[in-house]
This record gives C-alpha cells, sequence and structure tokens, in this order.
C-alpha cells in the first residue's frame, strides 16, 4: 500500500561535497552541499545563486570537491549554518546562518594548496578532487539555483582507499558522509545530528512517533 504525499523535501540520499574555492581577496572559502551527481569526468553541483561559492566559481572558473568520510560528520555539522559572505539573504537569516570567514578553522579542518587550481583542499577528506568549472547555468523554474558543470583535472586518493595495482577506489573501504534528507548517514546509519536538518524543521524518526 501506498500513500500520497506532499513531501516537503525531495533529498533521497547524496554524497557530502566540502567545495573549496578562492574568494576575491585570496583567502579561502569552504561550503559543505550534497546536490551533486556524476558523469564521466564531470559533476554538476547544484548551488544557490547568491551564495559565496557560486561566486567564487564564477569568478575564479576552478575548485576543489573534497569528498568527506563519514567519520567527518562533526566538522561538516560545524560548517552546515556558516557563510562565506557578510551579506546575508532573508533566508540565511531566517535559517540562523552567521558570517563566518575562516571556515577551515571554524570547522576544525585543514587547508592544503591544490597543484593545478587555486582553491584549496581539505587535508582530513580521504578524496580531493581538482577542478576547473564549464559551465554556470540557471537551474529549474522558479528556483534561485544555478548548475555548475566542472570538470576534473587531478584526484587525490588516501593510499589506504587505492586497490593495490589498480587506478580504483576500493568501494568496501570507502565511506562516503550521505546526506539523506539533511540528516548524516554512513555505512547506513545515522552518524550525527544535523543543524541544518534543525533549521529546516525537519523531523526525525525518533521525534516523529
Amino acid at each position: 500500500m501506498h500513500n500520497v504525499v506532499d513531501l516537503k523535501v525531495l533529498y533521497f540520499g547524496t554524497p557530502v561535497v566540502l567545495i573549496g574555492t578562492r574568494n576575491l581577496n585570496g583567502t579561502a572559502n569552504l561550503a559543505p552541499m550534497s546536490s551533486a551527481w556524476w558523469l564521466g569526468d564531470q559533476c554538476m553541483l547544484g548551488m544557490n545563486t547568491a551564495s559565496q561559492t557560486t561566486q567564487n566559481l564564477v569568478r575564479e572558473r576552478a575548485c576543489v570537491l573534497n569528498l568527506p568520510s563519514s567519520a567527518l560528520a562533526a566538522a561538516v555539522d560545524r560548517l552546515a549554518l556558516l557563510s562565506g559572505s557578510p551579506v546575508m539573504t532573508p533566508h540565511k537569516i531566517e535559517k540562523g546562518y552567521r558570517y563566518e570567514p575562516d571556515k577551515f578553522a571554524a570547522a576544525g579542518l585543514t587547508q592544503l594548496p591544490a597543484d593545478l587550481v587555486a582553491a584549496p583542499r581539505v587535508a582530513e577528506c580521504p578524496i580531493q578532487l581538482e577542478c576547473e568549472v564549464l559551465a554556470s547555468e540557471p537551474f529549474g523554474i522558479g528556483t534561485d539555483a544555478v548548475a555548475h558543470t566542472v570538470r576534473v583535472l587531478r584526484a587525490h586518493v588516501a593510499d589506504e582507499l587505492i586497490i593495490p595495482g589498480t587506478a580504483h577506489v576500493d568501494p568496501v573501504g570507502w565511506d562516503p558522509l550521505i546526506m539523506k534528507f539533511c540528516e548524516f548517514f554512513g555505512d547506513g546509519t545515522q552518524v550525527h545530528p544535523s543543524r541544518l536538518a534543525t533549521a529546516w524543521q525537519i523531523p526525525s524518526p525518533a521525534t516523529s512517533h
């Protein structure tokens, strides 16, 4: 049996990405997101038009997609309600965002330089993908969103995740942090409470019955 439900969130589960970009003044910005999909050596990133990350992507034409494991959920959550821009939209003010110029320090993460692009890597992330921005186009109808198409130029992968003698990631050893309906999951289990879910007033199974 199925029920007809007016779903408030269509967010069935995608890997979390920490997007490293360079600000206009040369400092680093780091933004968590999970609206990403992949095909070949390219990736589409869905972002808010007014975000600092979107501004940096359009201007710099480069980024690093840092993929955290589920063990980094707490660090990612510390970034959830931070903005890299001092100019807040009414939406961000309503959700409780605050301006933070040093996202790495706020999250307790370590900044590393990239090899090919002027954007930061995250040392703690087991996979770091240096990318060039190919296109940035409006997305959807009646939305304030943009779809950025990026191409992976270089991949940095932790030694323990590489299948020996190959150029492949071990799918058993790789435990990506997944955001499912704004909650953090890893290996099929909820791994950390989410500030974003609280801000969006999304009920958890423990509180919805």
